[in-house]
């Protein structure tokens, strides 16, 4: 995998660039959907690619190991040929599932036992073997096995959490450097920050993630419950230490705000399961602003869904129609919220790299972030 900057802005640390991939090139900053279980819920991966026009999408280790399970996605020649994707793909390790799983997981020092929440089977995640799944998955970007510590979370807990991730970074290394990928084609191997919302701790764990020197970094344990001030004081920490000409990949983040403050922070990556969760009970993400489409205002509206979207459900629908789907629980509006709000994160992110090569991103951030954030 290889890395090319191609514009800084003068005034933020934005910057645009292109990741090189064997299965393709990916503009940067970018927005990845989420594919949990090898599926962007409610959207068939022609919507992806055609309408969408994602360019990379990300799964989940823990879920497609217990379902479908390596043996099926090793048969099928790994997920993207299980899928049908032939663009990049990322999986996380399941590091995640640490932090919100906790009820049903215990971690010590050779890895995480897991409950199976599907039928109650017990499960031993350790970075040796979750790098031995992520070879069979078959991604092009996989992450390191981690503990995501809740918030909040006291010092030492932050600080033994960081530690223990640390550790099994070097043993994830170790095994991902001495194995090869199965299906023909390189795969990365990105290390996760940790730290809380400790500066110290933070600054220790970028550090350390750095002196690892791999294709790209990953920026973990922020939107869990700690206030927005602190998540962008801790990225623009890490930002700060990270190397600029390596991706910065901030997990699980976010709002279309939290994304555009990213990116004026110097992060190149983002994922979140909101526009499809979100849109799925009726919130919609529009250039004018947020949009609860149950409401009743929405009834006899029947413009287009949004007319400065650029899918082909923000013309083809109106309000009236979505709203009417969603009073009565059917499953096209799932799909077409779905549809328009990842259509508007590409846009988004699409918007930003244009603003950032024509030297205008930091005056359009500023006032996108308060138009963004309006309600309708």
């Amino acid at each position: 995998m290889k890395f090319e900057i191609l514009k800084k802005d003068t005034i933020t640390k934005a910057k645009t660039g292109k990741i090189y991939t064997d299965h393709g090139i990916i503009e940067t900053p970018i927005f990845m959907p989420v594919g949990t279980v090898g599926s962007v819920k409610s959207v068939h991966q022609r919507e992806l690619d055609e309408d969408i026009k994602a360019q990379i999408i990300l799964g989940n280790t823990y879920h497609l190991y217990l379902r479908p399970g390596t043996e099926t996605l090793q048969k099928a020649g790994g997920l993207h040929k299980f899928m049908n994707w032939n663009k990049p793909i990322l999986t996380d390790s399941g590091g995640y599932q640490v932090f919100s799983l906790s009820s049903i997981r215990k971690i010590k020092e050779e890895g995480v036992t897991f409950r199976s929440h599907v039928d109650g089977s017990k499960h031993l995640f350790t970075p040796e073997n979750v790098v031995d799944t992520e070879r069979k998955i078959g991604a092009d970007i996989i992450m390191a096995l981690d503990e995501c510590p809740p918030f909040p979370s006291d010092y030492k807990y932050a600080k033994d959490s960081m530690n223990l991730t640390h550790r099994w970074l070097e043993r994830g290394i170790k095994r991902f450097d001495e194995t090869e990928g199965l299906y023909g084609y390189k795969q990365a191997y990105f290390p996760i920050v940790q730290g809380s919302t400790y500066k110290d701790l933070r600054i220790q764990s970028a550090e350390t993630i750095a002196s690892h020197e791999r294709e790209g970094n990953a920026i973990g344990g922020l939107s869990v419950g700690e206030p927005t001030e602190e998540m962008y004081e801790m990225l623009e920490i890490v930002n700060n230490i990270l190397p600029e000409d390596k991706p910065r990949y901030l997990m699980g983040v976010g709002t279309p705000e939290n994304i555009l403050e990213g990116i004026a922070l110097g992060t190149d990556m983002f994922d979140c399961v909101m526009p499809t969760r979100n849109g799925r009970n009726g919130m919609l993400f529009t250039w004018q602003g947020r949009i609860n489409i149950k409401n009743k205002k929405w009834e006899h509206d029947f413009s287009p869904l949004d007319e400065f979207g650029t899918s082909y459900v923000d013309s083809f629908y109106s309000k009236a129609y979505v709203r009417h789907l969603m009073k009565v629980n059917e499953r096209l509006a799932a799909q077409i919220a779905s549809i328009h709000n990842l259509a508007f994160y590409l846009d988004l992110v699409r918007e930003a790299r244009e603003q950032i090569n024509n030297g205008t991103f930091a005056s359009w951030k500023t006032s996108m972030v308060k138009q963004l954030a309006t309600r309708l």
